[in-house]
């Protein structure tokens, strides 16, 4: 019986090593991110970031598949995301483009850094509160691939923009994503696509072309896809706007709509004596001769 409870206490205190190998290189690309930034070498810097990205998405499903989640994997996986998709890219951007206008420089990239922390703090209070179909707010893995798709476009080279107006368009990006983080604008979150289910057989070919367009331009199609998706929260955002005002317009004219409908309902009043109408010829009693 004792060995039972030992036993018991120590698989308790030990942790899942699949899901947490897999946030730990979530926090190694983010880390390497910003030492390959210090040294220069910004197009493997934001490449990191996008690999962080994609670590970062395989923890959470690979949890939730093989059934290993944990609150320590939670933990965990926000203290990584809070270095790959907060710190990192924000540094990342400073280094490279923000550096140069001084104060207003290093106060977008602060803004981006709380505007993650909040976005994560926010997340995991709200946990089981909103709907898991939606992000209130943009993710920080998607804002920090808006930064990282605009630092790899520019440096690969595909981006034909001026030398003096490249920091301003960095810097307004940058505090782009960090209000959107903080913002009530939903954002689809794709939690509501199982992968432990069968699908069709296009749907793999729909995957593959899909690695496939990527794959032909990766930092333009990368930063495009992002871009699309973080504007896709604000499209959502006044469609649901659009429909609540016009469900309010509906209702409040139902109630007019009733009014006047039961005014057509009433019959008329009947004749009575005194009053000014004039009877018909029907209604007037025949003379006795």
């Amino acid at each position: 019986m004792p060995s039972t409870q030992s036993d018991e206490i120590k698989r308790r205190r030990g942790i899942y090593l699949l899901p947490n190998a897999f946030t730990t290189a979530n926090l190694f690309a983010g880390f390497f991110a910003v030492v390959q930034a210090m040294n220069g070498r910004f197009e493997m810097a934001a490449i990191a970031i996008f690999l962080a990205l994609v670590f970062d998405g395989m923890d959470g499903r690979v949890a939730r598949l093989t059934n290993t989640q944990s609150a320590f994997g939670e933990q965990y996986d926000s203290l990584a995301d809070m270095i790959s998709f907060g710190m990192a890219p924000a540094l990342v951007m400073y280094v490279w483009a923000l550096q140069g206008l001084g104060r207003w420089g290093w106060l977008a990239a602060f803004i981006y850094v709380v505007g993650a922390a909040l976005r994560l703090a926010r997340f995991n209070t709200n946990i089981g509160v909103v709907d898991k179909r939606f992000f209130q707010g943009l993710p920080s893995p998607s804002a920090a691939a808006l930064v990282a798709g605009f630092v790899w476009l520019a440096v690969d080279n595909k981006l034909s923009v001026s030398v003096d107006a490249l920091p301003w368009i960095a810097f307004l990006l940058t505090i782009y994503a960090g209000l959107a983080m903080v913002s009530n604008a939903p954002f689809y979150s794709g939690k509501s696509f199982a992968l432990g289910r069968s699908v069709p057989f296009w749907v793999m070919l729909v995957v593959v072309g899909g690695f496939v367009f990527v794959s032909a331009d990766p930092p333009l199609v990368l930063f495009g896809l992002f871009v699309l998706y973080g504007l896709s929260g604000w499209v959502i955002m006044a469609w649901r706007w659009n429909r609540a005002r016009h469900l309010t317009r509906m209702r409040s004219e139902l109630p007019a709509a009733a009014d006047a409908a039961g005014r057509n309902d009433v019959p008329a009043p009947p004749h009575t004596a005194g009053s000014n109408t004039t009877p018909s010829s029907f209604d007037r009693p025949e003379r006795k001769e």
